[in-house]
């Protein structure tokens, strides 16, 4: 499982035309599942990311967790995250899990995400989705969280 990061100052989901998450400070993850993803693998991702320490303290270090800052998140599902570039001009998608194994390992995510920060810090796009997602990155800090 692969989480890209995004330290946000907003971002927002919409789609057909309707927004259907939008949070101020915080996370946007994109999540990507692959064949070898389970359970637990989705509740150790979970875990982690409440914690990471992407926010700023005082002195200017990166030292605060989403949970220190009251933060929200935004999870979007993401199976372009396991794209194969290696060859040719167009990707492969082989690695990404198909919709049936991967829905309910992002469903897990977003659960347990809930059940740590509340349901109202924790939005949502839709599973398979066309979306749009907009944001503003803060930093810009990225990173990839993998599990």
């Amino acid at each position: 499982m692969k989480a890209w990061i995004q330290r946000v100052s907003k971002a927002s989901v919409t789609i057909d035309g309707s927004c259907v998450a939008s949070i101020g400070q915080g996370y946007l993850v994109l999540l990507g599942v692959t064949h070898a993803d389970t359970m637990e693998s989705a509740a150790k991702i979970a875990a982690r990311i409440p914690v990471l320490r992407l926010f700023t303290d005082a002195k200017g270090q990166m030292n605060l967790s989403l949970e220190e800052v009251g933060g929200s998140v935004v999870v979007v599902s993401q199976f372009t995250l396991y794209a194969d570039t290696a060859h040719g001009r167009r990707p492969g998608f082989a690695a990404a899990a198909r919709p049936e194994q991967a829905e309910p390992l992002y469903e897990h995510v977003v659960a347990r995400l809930r059940e740590k920060l509340g349901p109202d810090r924790v939005g949502t796009g839709r599973f398979g989705a066309d979306m749009k997602v907009a944001l503003v990155n803060d930093g810009p800090v990225s990173i990839e969280l993998l599990a």
